[in-house]
């Protein structure tokens, strides 16, 4: 799967890691509450904005550094798909996020302003603490799928209005 060009729209590109292990009692993920900002008190995975010139993959090592201390290698992740979100009720939230998993890496998740990490069972993924869009596709990601869709939110800036695309 090849990685998003950035010129093709206009909304902020992102980039979002869900690191999985298996330490035998079953595939983990590691989410984070967010701390601050967009999605604050949500469960997502760590990633963020893209800086200028930046490729999404070397996004995703930074932010994984920056936001749970963990070194990734850009070799070791996997492109799974891309999201495109519009939020008609607040344009400015509207972006597009590259989604990949990572299987290796060094280091022991910390927390940091951004997130407050931790490992959950992929079957016990608490749906209703993340963003409303990840039921339709994590899942199927985590299980080693991949998506590309676009998601569009409701007024309530919560709530999934409609979704297209495939992977869902």
């Amino acid at each position: 799967m090849t990685v998003r060009d950035e010129t093709k729209d206009q909304h902020p590109p992102v980039a979002v890691v869900y690191l999985v292990r298996d330490d035998g009692t079953g595939p983990r993920v590691l989410l984070g509450e967010k701390r601050r900002g967009l999605g604050a008190g949500r469960l997502v995975g760590p990633g963020g904005k893209r800086e200028p010139g930046e490729s999404a993959v070397d996004a995703a090592v930074r932010e994984v550094r920056e936001e749970v201390g963990l070194r990734i290698a850009a070799a070791d992740l996997e492109a799974r798909g891309t999201l495109d979100y519009r939020f008609p009720y607040r344009p400015s939230w509207s972006q597009v996020s590259d989604v990949f998993v990572c299987r290796r890496w060094q280091g022991t998740p910390t927390g940091s302003d951004e997130l407050e990490p931790r490992w959950v069972p992929v079957d016990a993924v608490p749906w209703d603490a993340m963003w409303d869009d990840a039921r339709y596709w994590l899942p199927g990601v985590l299980a080693g799928g991949s998506v590309r869709a676009r998601f569009t939110f409701a007024e309530d800036n919560a709530t999934v209005a409609g979704f297209s695309g495939t992977g869902l």
